[in-house]
């Protein structure tokens, strides 16, 4: 099988990358080894110290979807600006944000409101089985997550059986908007970030927390700081003692994180998100 070996000064950890909970398609077994589907791929990876060792995709693929071309080592300290980060960094060394499929990071994220992460992994599974292609894998049949007019297509009561609940229109209006899914991301991902963010929003069901994943995840915007109710409970403990945890999360307490965030700990804060949510306890 293919393997990248990793020089010393690359900070990398498979596990702590893929079960932080920015992705959603992607089992790991008892053995170690990761099996996720990335657009028409299946990829099988594991992690040997150094060593990625891999099937299902070329090393350059591997290299761009794990943003090993990223100097994390410099990423890290620039967000390293105060004890507690500091801890969270430490729990969570060698965490990396992934480059997601734009359509499918953003039909994700609308299925996550109001969700935990195992509910969000099967109403994704849903609609990969309704509506994308099977592509058989070590004698197991996995599902391309569809593209937007495969969804638009089907019409509303095609995602019935995917069980969305509310957010069964959500995900089939944006398919619809989504007309031209390529120019669609071109357009998103040329805008500046606060252009972009407005941009999204205009779909249904993508509210603020959604669009700064979407363009954390998917656009590597990294100024995007995603608020939920574990973040606004870390901040408010340790960084904005003034916020009511007892008051609903209004859109002035988000942008209040958020701004906070970008002056605190710079233009990679949506790094500094990503390891305070997976160092998190409780």
């Amino acid at each position: 099988m293919p393997k990248i070996s990793l020089s010393s000064d690359i900070l990398f950890s498979l596990d702590q990358t893929l079960g932080c909970g920015q992705v959603f398609r992607w089992e790991r077994t008892e053995e170690g080894v990761w099996y996720g589907v990335v657009g028409d791929r299946v990829i099988k990876i594991q992690q040997d110290g150094s060593n990625l060792v891999f099937e299902g995709a070329k090393t350059a693929f591997i290299r761009n979807y794990f943003s090993l071309d990223l100097d994390l080592v410099q990423i890290i300290k620039k967000i390293d600006q105060d004890p507690f980060i500091h801890t969270a960094i430490s729990r969570c060394t060698g965490l990396r944000l992934v480059r997601q499929p734009p359509w499918e990071c953003t039909a994700s994220y609308i299925c996550s409101t109001n969700s935990n992460i195992p509910t969000i992994r099967r109403r994704i599974a849903s609609i990969a089985e309704q509506f994308g292609k099977a592509i058989e894998f070590e004698e197991k049949t996995y599902y391309t997550f569809p593209d937007p007019s495969a969804i638009s297509c089907g019409g509303l009561d095609g995602l019935t059986e995917c069980r969305l609940g509310y957010r069964q229109p959500y995900v089939f209006r944006s398919s619809c908007s989504v007309t031209e899914e390529k120019q669609w991301e071109e357009t998103i991902r040329r805008l500046p970030y606060e252009d972009a963010r407005k941009e999204l929003m205009k779909l249904h069901g993508v509210g603020p927390k959604a669009a700064d994943c979407i363009l954390l995840f998917a656009f590597q915007k990294y100024e995007s700081f995603p608020v939920d109710v574990w973040i606004r409970r870390i901040m408010q403990q340790n960084y904005i003692k003034t916020l009511d945890l007892e008051a609903g999360l209004t859109n002035r307490d988000y942008n209040t994180i958020r701004q906070f965030a970008r002056e605190h700990f710079g233009e990679y804060c949506g790094y500094a998100q990503e390891y305070l949510y997976a160092a998190r306890e409780g």
